[in-house]
């Protein structure tokens, strides 16, 4: 099995910053691609950012230049520095992660719980 944990999220007034973090465990031979994807209220899932292993990010042009998305592949983990937040921003905000878990094993998407991100006007 493998598991995504997220944490970071919570309340920031309009223009702060948050930083959320992702660590995947388990069984894990490899990571692909990280992501981050946030879901509004009554909406489907969207793709915030995400990077390659090899450290290549990729964002929404919604938050170029307040976003940033980093990973630690010894550790497992991708974060997300969020600055100039607005409450435009304000959502549920999931990790995910395509693994695979050795030999044999196809890589897999998988996702974590999710952490919520208000940002107050």
């Amino acid at each position: 099995q493998v598991q995504l944990v997220e944490s970071g999220g919570g309340l920031v007034q309009t223009g702060g910053s948050l930083r959320l973090s992702c660590a995947a465990s388990g069984s894990i031979f490899s990571i692909n691609v990280m992501g981050w994807y946030r879901q509004f209220s009554g909406k489907e899932r969207e793709l915030v950012a995400d990077i390659t292993s090899s450290g290549s990010p990729n964002y929404a042009d919604s938050v170029k230049g307040r976003f940033t998305i980093t990973r630690d592949n010894a550790k497992n983990t991708v974060y997300l520095q969020m600055n100039s937040l607005k409450p435009e921003d304000t959502a549920v905000y999931y990790c995910n992660a395509d693994v695979n878990r050795g030999l044999g094993w196809s890589f897999q998407k998988y996702w974590g719980q999710g952490t919520q991100v208000t940002v107050s006007s």
